[in-house]
């Protein structure tokens, strides 16, 4: 259960990696009259300090703070009136293991994780190079042995298990904030957000169409030798972080 008081301003970090079901759930809780949501607010910062070169690049960094300070003191910023949720849509790889990350403790995390063979064979569509440390689960183990460490109650979900049981799932995260859910949260129109980052284009065709969460469908996954020795280097964390995903049944 949520330490925060019923009422009182929620502040939450969804943290996944690439290719998972992360920007249907922004666009789940984006759908709801009383939260604001952010896409990614640490790309810029993340691009700027590995140099990486992906997709619209340039136009991440123009549009974002690239020092990783002032991406995380905007997430504290005072809620438009009516507004008592702060969504914030994060990438685990964003942060750097290691780093000090105590500044997360200030948000409800939630981690959503996903099979890395299918993470992989996803993320090769949109990038020629992946890397184990490309698709966030390694990032997503840190994490969670620090916030665990300092005492943090942090729910783990499953993207498979969450879409075949969306309703269930959601209000449980709810009930766990202290929220109230609501059935908005299942359907929304389709087409671009303004609050969507300036890498849309690169990454959000299927979301852009979509008006819901789909069913799961397991993927016919046919990996190189170098991409599937990239989805077994993740496979012992994802593993270990599926062992404790919630269950609302």
């Amino acid at each position: 259960m949520s330490d925060a008081a019923p009422g009182a301003v929620v502040r939450v970090g969804m943290w996944s990696g690439p290719r998972n079901i992360s920007t249907a759930m922004m666009r789940a809780w984006e759908n709801r009259p009383d939260t604001v949501v952010v896409d990614e607010p640490l790309y810029a910062a993340y691009l700027a300090r590995t140099g990486l070169d992906h997709p619209g690049r340039e136009e991440v960094l123009a549009a974002q703070p690239t020092s990783l300070e002032e991406a995380v003191a905007a997430l504290s910023e005072p809620l438009p009136d009516g507004k008592t949720v702060h969504y914030a849509k994060h990438m685990a790889h964003h942060v750097d293991m290691g780093s000090d990350a105590s500044w997360t403790d200030a948000f409800r995390n939630v981690l959503l994780i996903r099979d890395p063979s299918e993470v992989v064979a996803s993320y090769v569509r949109s990038r020629e190079s992946c890397e184990p440390e490309d698709i966030g689960l390694l990032q997503e183990q840190w994490l969670l042995e620090r916030w665990r460490a300092a005492g943090h109650d942090v729910p783990v979900i499953d993207s498979a298990d969450f879409l075949g049981d969306p309703e269930g799932h959601l209000r449980w995260l709810c009930d766990w904030l202290r929220i109230d859910f609501t059935d908005r949260m299942l359907s929304w129109p389709p087409g671009p957000r303004d609050s969507d980052g300036v890498w849309a284009p690169y990454w959000y065709d299927a979301v852009l169409a979509s008006t819901g969460f789909e069913p799961y469908r397991p993927r016919v996954v046919d990996l190189s030798p170098h991409d599937a020795a990239v989805a077994e280097a993740c496979r012992p964390a994802y593993d270990a972080l599926r062992e404790l995903r919630i269950s609302p049944r």
